[in-house]
């Protein structure tokens, strides 16, 4: 009785331990084709990503440096000069004398 639990213990250790090879083949198996799959369709992706991050980056200095930076500068000029000349001449705006 002892010896045919054993002898069956021993098929069902033996059987699982196949089983549990099969399954980490086919594991291996998948992992290398997650990693090919990540080379070979999402690389590009993150490289296309990147380039047009880089165009965008390109697209908003050159907005900066040429158009709101002269704006900006503009504007600053001529708010300065009509407070000046606010000033100098004592006259004061409707929204300044509101604020007194």
């Amino acid at each position: 009785m002892v010896a045919t639990v054993r002898d069956v213990a021993i098929i069902l250790l033996a059987v699982e331990s196949l089983i549990i090879g099969v399954l980490l083949s086919v594991l291996l198996w998948q992992l290398r084709n997650l990693s090919r799959m990540l080379e070979e369709e999402v690389k590009p992706l993150l490289d296309s990503a990147n380039e047009t991050v880089g165009t965008v980056r390109g697209t908003s200095t050159f907005l900066s440096e040429t158009v709101v930076s002269p704006v900006v500068r503009i504007i600053s000029t001529v708010t300065g000069l009509r407070r000046g000349l606010g000033v100098l001449s004592g006259i004061r705006r409707r929204d300044e004398e509101t604020e007194s």
